[in-house]
């Protein structure tokens, strides 16, 4: 755990995209009214505190929407693009990898997972097959 005033020197945003690329996925957690927040601020967004941690989530979540963007195959074929709601309460924006574009469906649970792609990391998702025991 990170506390805000250390990564602080290059503001949350550019802390953030820094612990990407070493291949690690941070969320902020304010120690003032325990609740998680995305995407990277100074202040709470919920309660304006500053006493703001970089902890690691789960990174287990639900697919909340989806949309396909077609493209020519030559510029790299279509791809989805999702709001998905981790378990700590924050929604952000992704894509959903390992699957066709139009097989995403809305509650459908996935994982985060940090890809490089051009040297830099990227927040993508899978999805987690349930087991119904």
């Amino acid at each position: 755990m990170v506390d805000n005033k250390e990564a602080s020197s290059q503001g949350p945003e550019a802390y953030y995209f820094a612990r990407l690329s070493e291949s690690v996925f941070e969320i902020q957690r304010c120690a003032a009214c325990d609740r998680h927040q995305f995407f990277p601020r100074v202040l709470c967004m919920h309660c304006g505190s500053e006493d703001l941690s970089w902890v690691a989530p789960s990174g287990r979540g639900t697919v909340y929407s989806y949309s396909v963007v077609r493209r020519n195959p030559e510029a790299g074929g279509d791809y989805n693009v999702v709001l998905v709601d981790l378990d700590e309460n924050v929604r952000l924006m992704s894509r959903v990898e390992g699957v066709e574009p139009g097989a995403v469906r809305i509650g459908q649970r996935v994982q985060a997972r940090v890809a490089q792609e051009d040297g830099k990391g990227v927040l993508v998702f899978d999805v987690v097959e349930e087991s119904h025991a």
